[in-house]
C-alpha cells in the first residue's frame, strides 16, 4: 500500500471519528480520555495549546490509498519546556551556554497531561512503522534546514510511552537512535495482594495495608470529616456552571500559591464537560453548604487519572481525602483497575500508591550535545536505582506488590 503523510496544524484537520477510532484500536479498545479528539481540540480551540502559547500543533497523519486515516500522532513545535513534566531545562541551558538554539524542538506528548497513553495511533502495524519512519524523516529534515517547518529544530522528545510506543520509537522503525529516559510516578492498583482480585470496597483495601498505614489513613479520614463537611462526586456532564467556576477558582489558586500561572482556562474545562463529560469526574467538598475545595479527574473503564485540585480553606487532611481516598473509592466502585496519581510525592506510597517507571524517547541531532546528554541519562538512571532502593522501605501493603522499578533498574528486592 502507498502511504501519504500529512502534517496538520490543527487537530481539526483530522476527522473526530477517524482519530478516536485509532485511539480505540491502539489502546485495547479503551477510549483514552486525554487522547480523544475532543480533548486535544479543546486545548487548541480554547487557546491553551497553540503556537501563541508555545505549543504549535504539527500532528502527523498517515493516509492510505483511499485517503483513509491509518496512523496518527500528537506532535507539537515547542518554544519552551513548560507543561511537559519530563524536565530538560538543563539541556536547554547547555545549548545556550554554547551559543546554540535549543528551541524550537519537536514534542510528541499530550499538553499538560503526563499520563500513560499511546502516542503512535495506528490501525495496522505497517502503518505504524510508516508513521515512525515519517517522523524520523521530518525530524532530520527540520534539524538540517528551515524549509519544511520554517525553522530548524534541535531535538525530538516523545513522552510517557507505552510498550508499543517504545518498540516503535526506541527501536529500528525510526532509525533515529533515540535515547531512553526514565521518570517515576505513583499509581494505585485495584488488586488485593492477598487474593489477586479487585478490592470489594475501601475497607478491604485498608485491610491489605500494614497496621501503621491502615491506622494513619483512618485517622486522616476522620480529621478530614469535620462537622458540617459534605463531599459530592459529580460526573462532568452533570456539572453546573457554578460548580465548574468554583473548581476553576480552586485550580487557579493552587497555581498562584506556587507563584505560577495556570496553563488551562475555564473555557477548556467547560468544553470538556460538554463534549466528553462522561469521562470527567469532579469531587467537591462543602462546609455547611459552602463549597471549600474541589478536585478534577479524567477516567476510562480501565484507568482513573488524577489531574487537579485546589482549596479555599486550609482544612486538615482534605487534600488526601479529595485527591486520593475519594479517587480510590471511585475506582473500586467502578471496577477501574488503575489510578494514576501522577509524578512526585513519596507521601503517596503511604496511601497505597506504588512507584511506576515512565519511559520517554529523546533524539538529539547535534553530535556535540548527544554524548553529554547520554552521559547525563546514565548518571540519572543510577540515581533512580538508589531512589528505587530507598522506596522499597516504604511500601504500605502487608505483602507489597513488586514495583516495576525493580525490573527497570535491576533491583532484586520487592518494592
Amino acid at each position: 500500500m502507498n502511504y501519504r503523510m500529512q502534517i496538520c496544524q490543527s487537530i481539526g484537520e483530522i476527522a473526530q471519528a477517524e482519530w478516536n477510532s485509532l485511539v480505540l484500536k491502539s489502546n485495547a479498545g479503551v477510549l483514552h480520555p486525554a487522547l480523544r479528539h475532543e480533548y486535544l481540540l479543546a486545548l487548541e480551540s480554547c487557546g491553551c495549546a497553540t503556537a501563541e502559547t508555545g505549543w504549535g500543533p504539527l500532528h502527523l497523519a498517515i493516509h492510505g490509498d483511499a485517503g483513509e486515516l491509518l496512523a496518527a500522532m500528537p506532535l507539537y513545535l515547542k518554544s519552551h519546556s513548560y507543561g511537559e513534566y519530563v524536565f530538560d531545562w538543563a539541556w536547554a541551558q547547555a545549548y545556550e551556554r554554547n551559543g546554540q538554539p535549543y528551541y524550537p524542538k519537536l514534542l510528541c506528548a499530550i499538553p499538560f497531561t503526563p499520563v500513560l497513553a499511546p502516542k503512535v495511533l495506528f490501525a495496522n502495524l505497517e502503518a505504524a512503522q510508516a508513521l515512525a519512519a515519517g517522523l524520523a524523516q521530518l525530524t532530520r529534515q527540520a534539524a538540517e534546514n528551515t524549509e519544511l517547518l520554517g525553522t530548524r529544530v534541535s531535538t525530538l522528545h516523545a513522552l510517557f510511552l507505552t510498550a508499543k510506543d517504545q518498540e516503535l520509537l526506541l527501536g529500528k522503525a525510526t532509525s533515529l537512535n533515540c535515547s531512553e529516559r526514565h521518570v517515576v510516578q505513583f499509581h494505585w492498583h485495584n488488586q488485593s495482594p492477598q487474593t489477586g482480585k479487585p478490592f470489594h470496597d475501601f475497607d478491604e483495601f485498608l485491610e491489605s495495608l500494614n497496621q501503621k498505614k491502615r491506622k494513619n489513613i483512618r485517622a486522616e479520614r476522620r480529621k478530614a470529616r469535620v462537622e458540617g463537611l459534605q463531599i459530592e462526586r459529580i460526573q462532568g456532564h452533570e456539572a453546573t456552571a457554578e460548580q465548574l467556576e468554583f473548581f476553576y477558582q480552586c485550580y487557579s489558586r493552587t497555581y498562584l500559591e506556587h507563584f505560577s500561572n495556570p496553563y488551562l482556562n475555564l473555557e477548556f474545562f467547560k468544553q470538556l464537560c460538554t463534549t466528553m463529560g462522561e469521562q470527567v469526574l469532579l469531587v467537591q467538598a462543602s462546609l455547611n453548604d459552602v463549597p471549600v475545595a474541589s478536585s478534577f479527574f479524567l477516567f476510562s473503564e480501565e484507568r482513573l487519572y488524577g489531574r487537579y485540585w485546589g482549596s479555599l480553606e486550609n482544612l486538615p487532611c482534605l487534600h488526601f481525602e479529595l485527591c486520593y481516598y475519594q479517587a480510590i473509592e471511585f475506582a473500586i466502585d467502578k471496577g477501574i483497575e488503575w489510578f494514576e496519581g501522577g509524578a512526585q510525592g513519596e507521601h503517596k506510597m503511604a496511601r497505597g500508591l506504588n512507584p511506576k517507571t515512565m519511559i520517554s524517547a529523546h533524539y538529539v541531532h547535534d553530535d556535540g550535545f548527544k554524548l553529554p546528554i547520554e552521559n547525563f541519562l546514565r548518571r540519572e538512571k543510577a540515581h533512580l536505582l538508589a531512589y528505587a532502593t530507598e522506596l522499597s522501605e516504604h511500601v504500605a501493603f502487608r505483602q507489597g506488590p513488586e514495583s516495576d522499578l525493580a525490573t527497570a533498574f535491576g533491583v532484586d528486592q520487592p518494592l
